[in-house]
């Protein structure tokens, strides 16, 4: 199977994302959620909360995407409406980015031209640290909505009983409140003196980590997650990561982390694909390279989102005019065609000229040159 599109993870960052590819007029067919998940995406923070409650239960569809930001659920109609293939139930097993090919584990093939890679983190488990006896019953995990599943039938099983619970971060202290609200005699550990405690219940929360195995030696990688720039493209191209997969440039701190929030995930899906691959480029890279000109020694960004409409622009060391003409550009937010109407404008002449400089072409254009770099573009706008 083939899409130009595919968005490898069934958590909150793939709803978002696709919710945002409907937002920007994807067409059917187009775009496919590949998940090892048997449901549509849903709002993970639900399973450590609601969902363990004895009463006022939370069940899907109840918590689909995107009621956790106040938006509309979507349900799996939802998807078959838009023409969105929701392949579920589906675990990829390998990637290939240099052919841009994924592998389920069932030896099916799918194609792809771009791909978001939203596939989260996995639990930690004891395993991973060695510790005697993790192989043990009743031990449980909190990740995904089959494991909250499980939970809830040991907490059916073992009513008014004993919880240890492993691990004092947002789940671990989410699930002791939910196990305390069933009934359970709940205790918080963190043992390293061989101490023993009895239980009917051990749930370990400890952290997670990124999902980049499928990646490796194929992505440039750092802080653990898959490193990418501010739109989250990665080192690849056509290739972006998002959510908790993604070590990202935060300007506040002035350097890159990864981050494991639920707003995260949301909000890197969206910015991911609002600001997509319809970027005026040379090379496949986002700036127009420097070069000998007597316009500047400036770099210029324009970047259009699904609807070839202008959703930003920016303008690296440039002169007085050259701002004035890119702050009219952010302003007026043109649509691809019709940039030659800001081509009539005498400062927009300046960014015109700029490029044709850059691109070997006449430092002082016409107003035909003008239309041409800008309007028809074909032969410096991708795809236009």
């Amino acid at each position: 199977m083939a899409f130009k599109y595919v968005i490898l993870g069934g958590g909150v960052a793939a709803g978002y994302a696709a919710r945002e590819f409907a937002n920007q007029g994807v067409k059917p067919g187009e775009l496919a959620i590949i998940s090892k998940e048997a449901v549509a995406p849903y709002e993970r923070p639900a399973l450590s909360k609601a969902y363990l409650f004895p009463e006022g239960t939370a069940r899907l569809p109840g918590f689909h995407v995107c009621v956790g930001s106040g938006g509309e659920r979507l349900l799996p109609e939802w998807y078959t409406e838009k023409g969105i293939s929701l392949i579920l139930s589906t675990e990829i097993v390998k990637a290939d980015l240099a052919s841009k090919t994924l592998i389920s584990a069932a030896g099916e093939t799918y194609k792809y031209q771009t791909l978001v890679i939203a596939t989260g983190s996995t639990v930690i488990r004891l395993t991973d640290f060695g510790v005697h006896g993790a192989d043990a019953k009743n031990i449980f995990y909190l990740r995904e909505i089959d494991e909250a599943d499980e939970l809830v039938e040991a907490i059916k099983a073992k009513k008014n009983g004993k919880a240890v619970v492993v691990g004092g971060g947002y789940i671990g202290l989410e699930l002791s409140a939910a196990l305390r609200i069933n009934n359970f005699d709940v205790t918080d550990v963190k043992l390293k003196d061989g101490r023993v405690l009895e239980a009917d219940i051990v749930v370990v929360g400890v952290g997670g980590k990124p999902l980049t195995t499928l990646f490796k030696g194929q992505i440039e990688e750092e802080k653990g997650g898959i490193k990418t720039d501010s739109f989250f493209k990665t080192s690849v191209p056509d290739v972006y990561a998002v959510g908790d997969v993604a070590t990202f440039p935060m300007k506040l701190y002035d350097e890159i982390r990864r981050v494991e929030h639920v707003d995260h995930a949301r909000k890197s899906a969206e910015q991911a694909v609002k600001v997509w691959d319809d970027i005026l480029r040379l090379n496949n890279n986002f700036y127009v390279p420097n070069s000998q000109t007597n316009i500047s020694n400036s770099q210029v960004r324009i970047v259009l989102d699904q609807r070839r409409k202008v959703v930003g622009a920016f303008l690296e060391s440039g002169t007085p005019d050259e701002n004035k003409a890119i702050a009219k550009v952010a302003r007026v937010q043109p649509p691809v065609e019709s940039l030659d109407q800001l081509a009539t404008e005498a400062e927009m002449k300046v960014i015109a000229a700029y490029l044709l400089a850059v691109l070997g072409g006449n430092a002082s254009p016409s107003a035909d040159d003008v239309k041409d770099i800008l309007c028809s573009g074909k032969k410096y706008f991708y795809d236009c």
